[in-house]
């Protein structure tokens, strides 16, 4: 039997957020350990949350098979989603997705204009003039169907260089916001170095999830280099683990 894309768990999450004027985060998971802070995170704080994986993640070991199961066991709702297909494969793959997605209730996301720079899984695209999301074609893009819009409004993959460099147009993104009405979820990419009052100002721009990469990822790294050779390797990594989860 065919599944109603409206009982997609992540469409109902997001949804949830919108109308309760609140952010979903979204962490970039390259291991069990960021997928078992995530979940554990979570449920310490009775939210939900998403685990983002990048497709290389597919094809480097069962991650993905790891992430499924945490999601499903967790105490609160967690969902998993897959991020930034590059190669034409993983092109073509998504196309098949897209196809079916209706016929198997997924949802599927999409970047409208350029988010330039690059990340863990994403291309650098430094050397590409930028490519603002208007109001205009962020409507164009719902009509394709998609559940969720990545604009671009200012915002990049990968550092930004200081906080000081951090330029987003939020007079767009609330033009992006009216355009499309209700009708697909917003989403933001390019969240390295933002401080709280940046992300409290893009979840009161309309964004209902919020990805972090860096975020997470550089605290656990650096305190795995500085407890490494302190401790046993257990010891390092499950101490690292919760101390990962328990950021705010």
């Amino acid at each position: 039997m065919a599944k109603s894309i409206q009982d997609n768990k992540a469409i109902r999450m997001l949804q949830a957020a919108e109308d309760g004027g609140y952010g979903i985060v979204g962490v970039v998971s390259y291991n069990l350990e960021t997928i078992t802070a995530i979940v554990r995170a979570a449920e310490r704080k009775r939210s939900p949350a998403q685990i983002l994986l990048f497709p290389w993640s597919l094809h480097y070991s069962p991650l993905i098979h790891l992430a499924a199961a945490a999601c499903r066991t967790a105490t609160v709702p967690i969902v998993l989603h897959m991020d930034h297909a590059q190669s034409e494969e993983e092109k073509f793959s998504k196309l098949q997705i897209w196809d079916s997605s209706i016929e198997k209730g997924i949802a599927v996301e999409a970047e409208c204009g350029r988010i330039n720079g690059g990340e863990d899984g994403v291309k650098d695209t430094g050397d590409l003039e930028g490519l603002l999301t208007s109001p205009e074609e962020a409507l164009e893009f719902v009509e394709t169907g998609v559940d969720f819009l990545a604009p671009a409004f200012g915002n990049v993959h990968g550092n930004y260089g200081g906080v000081e460099n951090i330029k987003l147009d939020f007079d767009r993104l609330e033009g992006i916001r009216k355009a499309t009405n209700g009708r697909v979820r917003l989403v933001l990419h390019g969240t390295n170095t933002f401080p709280d009052e940046i992300m409290k100002d893009c979840v009161k721009g309309g964004m209902t999830r919020i990805n972090l990469n860096d975020l997470v990822l550089n605290t656990y790294n650096k305190y795995i280099a500085e407890k490494y050779r302190q401790s046993s390797f257990d010891g390092t990594h499950g101490e690292g683990n919760k101390f990962d989860s328990g950021i705010n």
